[in-house]
């Protein structure tokens, strides 16, 4: 998004790497509710949502399938415990909640500091300690603390992402795979791929993330993943009118 919303200009970005012959996955920690919803709208190969925890991929015909990280007794145990350590830690930070779409959520849930709440870098980062303290997994979007249990995260769904839908085993450093984010829970993406890539803004938390990305765009948000598709666009038709195969 730009500003909170999704650009017509992005979308068409999104087409136009699709009917390029690239495959697209939005990988995103937001809830399956989301996911699902861009899964069947959008030109996208598959969606990654909650951090890993679960994905979307389309089969023969636009057939939706969902496919979870972790078998479903341990999710259920997971979600029971993880609603009672949130809650717990909701009461100790003043302003403190849910973001309004964990509703939507089915694996993590997220704690809104910078959508609707104000709660600033010194909340999130209270938030994130105190859910550490409890075992919990607590990572920072650009808008929320997201929180879960269990062996996941983003590179972990996406590679499981790839061998299910392509029977592909993703190594992330041979350069045929771009990933493009913004924030802290984007770190294990950047810090693996090759070409790992964030738009202008992420320079806002450069000094804090884990593993910054090798590359940044001039614009920020969603035109600069639109920086970025443009830039891949054009080297693919260049590729091709030279006979090399992309």
């Amino acid at each position: 998004t730009t500003g909170h919303k999704l650009r017509s200009q992005t979308v068409r970005s999104l087409e136009q790497l699709s009917a390029s012959g690239l495959r697209v996955v939005l990988v995103s920690g937001r809830p399956a509710g989301w996911g699902e919803a861009w899964a069947r709208q959008l030109p996208v190969d598959g969606v990654v949502v909650e951090n890993g925890g679960l994905f979307f991929l389309k089969g023969a015909r636009g057939k939706l399938r969902k496919v979870y990280l972790e078998p479903p007794a341990q999710r259920v145990a997971n979600r029971q415990r993880l609603e009672k350590e949130v809650e717990r830690v909701l009461a100790q930070v003043p302003g403190a909640r849910l973001s309004v779409d964990s509703r939507y959520t089915e694996v993590d849930l997220a704690v809104d500091y910078n959508e609707e709440a104000r709660l600033g870098d010194e909340g999130a980062s209270r938030i994130e300690s105190l859910l550490r303290a409890r075992g919990v997994t607590a990572v920072r979007s650009s808008v929320h603390v997201n929180c879960w249990l269990g062996r996941f995260d983003k590179l972990s769904a996406s590679r499981r992402f790839a061998r299910v839908a392509w029977g592909e085993k993703l190594d992330p450093a041979d350069g045929r795979y771009v990933y493009v984010g913004d924030s802290f829970n984007d770190a294990p993406m950047f810090q693996a791929f090759k070409l790992g890539v964030g738009v202008a803004n992420v320079r806002a938390v450069l000094d804090r993330i884990d593993a910054p990305p090798a590359f940044i765009t001039r614009a920020p948000e969603g035109r600069g993943f639109e920086e970025l598709a443009s830039a891949l666009l054009a080297r693919r038709r260049t590729a091709r009118s030279r006979g090399v195969s992309t």
